[in-house]
């Protein structure tokens, strides 16, 4: 996982062989990959904060999903329980909105694969957001609402690990969480317990 690690921090793929316009600025690859966590955070890439910071989820979508998932910081940032893997690696840049783009094309090809072949002891995956749900679920995901909301079934197919579908917890998303009340109500319990099961004995 090491060499793995150091190969990942040094690539500059998006920078110097990019599939269409290079990434505007230096890699700066994030991710926390780990050999005895039995939980993955999976989420699309990280955003502006995280590209200064170098840690994953330092911004108000950290706070949410930390609350989403019933963990505080210190259980959150320890590798040997959490491991946090974007779809991206860097961040990808903004676009004339403002808004995040999406994930670099070149990454999830190159780097996917491997790292999640590293970690075999997985039982979970949490998967935020689209980009993370079509890698980890397959072509089924093809909405994030319909995708989320089959979490159950999701759950429910053999084979390890497993998937937990998340929307992106941007408070850009708190309409759609009105909108969805069962997420809150009969979703999050769920999630609350899965992960609480899995930390136990760390």
């Amino acid at each position: 996982m090491a060499d793995l690690v150091r190969d990942i921090t040094a690539c500059r793929v998006c920078a110097v062989a990019p599939r269409g316009a290079p990434l505007p600025h230096e890699p700066r690859p994030v991710l926390r990959p780990s050999t005895t966590a039995r939980i993955c955070i999976v989420g699309q890439a990280p955003g502006t904060r995280v590209h200064a910071s170098g840690t994953p989820f330092t911004d108000p979508s950290g706070d949410r999903l930390r609350a989403w998932l019933g963990v505080d910081s210190e259980t959150f940032y320890d590798t040997r329980r959490i491991a946090i893997v974007p779809m991206g690696f860097c961040f990808p840049g903004l676009d004339a909105a403002g808004s995040d783009l999406p994930p670099r094309p070149e990454c999830a090809p190159l780097w996917q694969a491997r790292v999640f072949a590293a970690m075999p002891q997985l039982e979970l995956i949490v998967a935020v957001g689209g980009y993370a749900q079509r890698f980890h679920i397959g072509r089924s995901a093809t909405n994030v609402t319909s995708t989320v909301a089959d979490w159950r079934a999701i759950l429910a197919r053999p084979g390890r690990p497993q998937v937990f579908p998340l929307p992106h917890p941007s408070w850009r998303n708190s309409g759609w969480l009105k909108r969805h009340p069962w997420f809150e109500t009969e979703l999050l319990p769920d999630l609350r317990a899965t992960v609480a099961r899995l930390l136990a004995g760390f």
